[in-house]
Formats: C-alpha cells, sequence, structure tokens
C-alpha cells in the first residue's frame, strides 16, 4: 500500500469519527439540557472534543502532504502535532470548567433527569465502542499515531458514557435523594477529558521534540539495511515521527577501500530499499563509515 492510500484511509476514519462524536454531542447537549442531566451535558463536551480532534488530525493529515517548499524544506508533517497541542490544552481547560460546575451546583437539587437520556447515553456507548474499533483497526494498518490516539479518545468516551449511564440509573431509580450521582458522573467525565487532553498534549510534546522512534520501528529500518550488499554494520540510527511519517539517519559501516563512488552508490541502495519497503519513512540520510577490510582483501 503506498503512503497516498495510507493516508487516505487515515482520513475517511478521521471524517468518520468527526462527523458521530459530532452528532452525539449535538444529541448530548440538547437531551441534557431538556432532559435535566448536568453529566449528559458534561459530556457532551467530550463529544465536541473528539469531533474537533478528529477534524483537526484530517486537516493535518491533508497538510502532511502538501509538498515541501524553500521555506519548509522537511514538509509540513509537524502541523499535526503543533494543531493537536493547542487542542489538547483547549481540552484540558473544559476538563476544569466542568469539574467546577459539577461541584458548584453538587448541592442544588435539580428535576428527575428524563427517560430518552438513558437512551442518548447507551446509543453513545454502541457508536463510539464501533468507531473505536474502526479508528484502531486503520491505526494499526497505516502506522498513523494520531489515529491511534484518536482511537483512544473515542474509547475514553465510551466510559465517560457509561458512567454517565450508570449516574442516570441511580437517579431515576433513588429519586431526588440521588441527585448527586448525576454531579459526580460528570465530575468523572471531566476527569476523563483532563487526561484525553493531557495525554494528547504529551504525545504532541514529544513529537516536536524529537523523540527517538519506536523500537519496532527502529528494528525494521536496521534490518532492511543490512539485507543492502556491501552494508557490514549498523553503527547509528536515528529515527524521528513527523505526523504520520519518519525521518530516519543512519551511519552504516562498509568496505574502507571502497571509492566514493562505490561507498556512494551502496548509500544510494540502502535509502532506496528502507523507503521501498517502509511506506512511512519520509526519507533518508545515509552516512557511510570505514568498517572491516574483508580478509580477502
Amino acid at each position: 500500500m503506498t503512503i497516498e492510500e495510507l493516508y487516505r484511509l487515515s482520513r475517511r476514519a478521521a471524517a468518520v469519527g468527526c462527523i458521530v462524536s459530532l452528532a452525539l454531542a449535538i444529541a448530548k447537549v440538547i437531551g441534557g439540557l431538556y432532559g435535566h442531566s448536568i453529566a449528559l451535558v458534561s459530556d457532551s463536551v467530550h463529544s465536541f472534543g473528539d469531533s474537533v480532534v478528529s477534524l483537526v488530525v484530517f486537516i493535518a493529515l491533508r497538510l502532511s502532504e502538501v509538498p515541501a517548499d524553500k521555506e519548509h524544506p522537511y514538509g509540513h508533517t509537524r502541523g499535526e502535532a503543533v494543531i493537536g497541542s493547542n487542542i489538547a490544552l483547549l481540552l484540558v481547560a473544559s476538563a476544569i470548567a466542568v469539574i467546577w460546575e459539577s461541584l458548584a451546583t453538587l448541592a442544588t437539587p435539580s428535576p428527575q433527569p428524563e427517560l430518552y437520556t438513558l437512551v442518548i447515553a447507551v446509543a453513545s456507548i454502541v457508536l463510539k465502542e464501533a468507531v473505536f474499533r474502526y479508528n484502531a483497526a486503520v491505526a494499526d494498518k497505516t502506522g498513523s499515531m494520531s489515529l491511534k490516539a484518536t482511537a483512544w479518545e473515542h474509547r475514553m468516551d465510551v466510559l465517560s458514557s457509561l458512567a454517565v449511564l450508570i449516574g442516570l440509573v441511580l437517579v431515576m431509580l433513588g429519586g431526588p435523594a440521588w441527585h448527586a450521582a448525576d454531579h459526580w458522573a460528570a465530575v468523572f467525565v471531566g476527569l476523563c477529558i483532563g487526561w484525553t487532553g493531557g495525554r494528547l498534549f504529551w504525545s504532541g510534546l514529544q513529537e516536536l521534540l524529537d523523540r527517538q522512534a519506536e523500537p519496532e520501528v527502529l528494528e525494521t529500518v536496521r534490518n532492511e539495511a543490512k539485507t543492502v550488499p556491501g552494508v557490514q554494520e549498523i553503527e547509528k540510527l536515528l529515527a524521528r515521527k513527523s505526523g504520520m511519517e519518519y525521518l530516519v539517519d543512519i551511519h552504516v559501516e562498509v568496505n574502507p577501500l571502497l571509492s566514493v563512488r562505490e561507498g556512494h552508490a551502496i548509500a544510494h541502495a540502502v535509502k532506496d530499499r528502507i523507503i521501498s519497503r517502509m511506506p512511512t519513512v519520509k526519507d533518508v540520510l545515509v552516512h557511510i563509515e570505514p568498517g572491516n577490510v574483508p580478509a580477502s582483501s
């Protein structure tokens, strides 16, 4: 599968997540306001956040495909991390607001929630679990860390909707004496939103700080490079993630008696081999190091 196809598949998954999350967010905020459930209204913030995150991922995937130019010789793949980090901070701020409002109104009696709020909560659990499984499957296939993170945001929404459902059931069964259950469910939702925002911010920050790529990616790059004729050993290997793609720096050892032309040819072969076998590798910088003189020489 080409990198273009991987991007297209990831964008489709992000679009599905955005549409479903937005629809649920609207249903939750309307149902919560008219159905007298502060937990459901709070959960709508989570769903709105998920829709925004999915939209950001979709835009970032589009941006990542914009060709490099004079001002951006490495391309535009970092846009995803920059935008995502800012959205993450907004989610954390939303979480604080949700928790504050839930605790501030804890002692205030509220009308009994309507029965249809249960239907909305159940629908959210079912739909968000389906979106989670779809996004996670596509993320595994494409290697998109942003899409994988987005998938887990949907799973967090499943947990928060489950908390809302439990809170609503307790209020409906226990009557006015149990009205606080709806507020504590909202607090749990706020904690979920805060956890989601914090994790997204940390992930984006690590990418912006050029954190070393995952061990399995490094191992695959190493193995592909060692299959190239003339490569004796891998002296150093660095790889940093940028969007869905990777930028690789690799130092390979070759016969020190080879000519510059021969060493250059091996370097090109290493680069071509890695890029052809790993569609998510955007570029490879190969440095030739002197290795051992073969015994036959």
